[in-house]
């Protein structure tokens, strides 16, 4: 099977993520996608982020809701040792999964970004990228500029809808006490 390894924290679950989904199992060929949850974000403040736990339950119920999704939520990242690299989350959902092809799934800040990750030239060629949009980013350059670094990169770019939503958005509303329950999936 082709499956769409989606990593991310996903605090929380929103209509821009299940957009992407949807895309990935209905329109790019995919038979599932593994949603990955992400150990904590060095980045966010603990404090006010949900646990590795709570955001992969949270996930597992969203996931119910909507079963035509093909979404499998995974906590293979919440059961490894750190550091948390993509490249040994791949490795190891191939380990456990050798009959499968995995192909990481990321939006257009991070391809832009990919070649300082570790082991890019890996995910790249081994096991490639489907890359949705961003607004700002020219995905078409970034990919040439990549293409010119590592040749051999495999890398598609979709032609999903673009949701102007975010986490860290939904996350400040219901801070501020509004009610942001048409933006969660």
């Amino acid at each position: 099977m082709r499956i769409a390894v989606y990593p991310g924290s996903f605090d929380p679950l929103h209509i821009g993520h299940q957009a992407i989904m949807e895309y990935l199992t209905h329109d790019s060929g995919f038979d599932w996608v593994y949603l990955v949850i992400s150990p904590q974000n060095p980045f966010k403040d603990p404090s006010k982020a949900l646990t590795g736990e709570q955001r992969y339950r949270a996930a597992i119920d969203a996931a119910r809701r909507h079963p035509d999704l093909h979404v499998w939520v995974d906590n293979i990242e919440l059961d490894m040792e750190p550091p948390h690299y993509t490249i040994r989350t791949l490795d190891a959902l191939r380990l456990r999964e050798p009959e499968n092809e995995f192909v990481l799934v990321i939006g257009a800040d991070n391809l832009y970004s990919m070649p300082r990750w570790r082991d890019a030239e890996r995910i790249l060629t081994e096991y490639g990228v489907v890359v949705y949009p961003r607004r700002g980013f020219d995905l078409e350059q970034i990919k040439k500029g990549i293409l010119e670094q590592i040749p051999l990169s495999k890398i598609e770019i979709l032609n999903s809808p673009l949701v102007d939503i975010s986490s860290t958005r939904i996350r400040e509303g219901l801070d501020a006490g509004l009610d942001m329950s048409e933006w969660l999936m």
